[in-house]
């Protein structure tokens, strides 16, 4: 699942940002005037950047160090000027030159140029405007419900049977985006995302069809240094070994349960989706633990969280193995799995093949029903 959906659905790293040139944020949004602010959120590495402008008579700037790429970065409008809010928002990329931000009212509808790689966003935005509004009808189902509704498992199911049609359609249409724009930074920055969930067979070849020029950047070379590991977990490979500690501090091997089913299921005790999607598993283990099958918790938890991390087992009830080396996304395990975002998880056969990728609600059931039999 990616992109737009990866922000309901999946909890991700930040970026690196190198400092190279300026930006300039150009804003013209309506009538807006005092108390009302509009902030710039973005991420340099190891760094959380949050930047603020008035808005005066539907004008606002902002001006900064640029990265050598685009770097991701996201506005947003408070009409009483009290802080980020997530009511109105704007995804844009900081880079060398003047990025304009145009729009009536409302800065989620507004129009970012000005820049090629915003220029390019637009672009996409366009061709994922279906997308957009299914997953806007889609939040606005969740939105309306009762609590009650949101609780039953009948209601959890329809979502998600919704959910994965749109992510879907969004998977076909990033591709096409891809294919016919090799030289975009978009392209790039889309396939990165795209690689999380996605298998080797569909990733290498959009990756191989890149400009040089794309290939060279940080990103660039990043995806083309996860594209071994992308590989090492496509399906029907041999899951990568590795051995962790439990949450006793024994080490443990993902070979130590070679002979059953085994799901590996990276997760974070700070992961809400995660969190979410337990209740799920557990209900299939409880279904076939019976069976030959078993799961295999991997947390990104990092230092100083063990605590955390054996709170979140307890309060989930989550009696499977457990094991995590405490060091976030930079474990061992989700360095082998190539893992960008959670939760995801990976189903292998008694002989160590992999055999499904990214089983969520009654995707897994019904994975252990065909073979394992009811």
């Amino acid at each position: 699942m990616k992109k737009i959906l990866l922000i309901a659905l999946a909890c991700l790293p930040a970026a690196a940002f190198t400092q190279a040139g300026h930006f300039t944020i150009e804003g013209s949004l309506g009538s807006y005037n005092a108390p009302a602010k509009v902030y710039l959120q973005y991420h340099p590495k190891d760094k959380d950047i949050t930047d603020s402008a008035m808005v005066v008579n539907g004008k606002f700037k902002f001006a900064g160090q640029a990265g050598a790429d685009p770097v991701e970065a996201m506005l947003s409008l408070n009409a009483t000027g009290n802080g980020f809010s997530y009511d109105d928002i704007k995804r844009i990329f900081l880079e060398n030159g003047v990025i304009t931000v145009t729009g009536a009212d409302k800065l989620k509808k507004a129009i970012a140029g000005g820049t090629p790689a915003n220029i390019d966003n637009e672009k996409l935005s366009i061709q994922l405007a279906t997308v957009t509004a299914a997953m806007d009808g889609l939040l606005a189902k969740q939105k309306i419900a009762s609590e009650q509704e949101r609780q039953s498992p009948e209601f959890q199911k329809s979502i998600y049977k919704l959910f994965k049609e749109i992510a879907q359609q969004q998977d076909l249409a990033e591709a096409k985006f891809i294919a016919e724009n090799p030289d975009s930074y978009i392209s790039l920055f889309t396939l990165d995302r795209y690689a999380y969930g996605a298998d080797y067979k569909e990733v290498a070849p959009l990756f191989d069809g890149l400009s040089a020029r794309l290939k060279q950047t940080a990103m660039g070379r990043q995806l083309a240094d996860r594209l071994p590991h992308i590989k090492a977990i496509a399906m029907g490979a041999i899951a990568p070994e590795f051995a962790e500690p439990d949450t006793s501090g024994k080490m443990t091997s993902l070979s130590s349960l070679r002979g059953k089913y085994v799901l590996i299921d990276f997760w974070a005790s700070w992961c809400t989706p995660c969190r979410a999607e337990n209740p799920n598993v557990l209900k299939a283990f409880n279904l076939y633990k019976g069976k030959n099958f078993t799961v295999l918790g991997v947390s990104l938890d990092g230092p100083g969280e063990k605590n955390n991390w054996l709170a979140a087992v307890r309060q989930d009830n989550l009696p499977w193995t457990q094991v995590s080396d405490l060091n976030s996304w930079y474990g061992k395990a989700a360095v082998l799995y190539s893992i960008i975002g959670i939760p995801q998880n990976f189903l292998i056969d008694p002989s160590g093949k992999i055999i499904a990728k990214n089983l969520r609600s009654d995707d897994l059931e019904n994975k252990l029903k065909e073979v394992l039999g009811k």
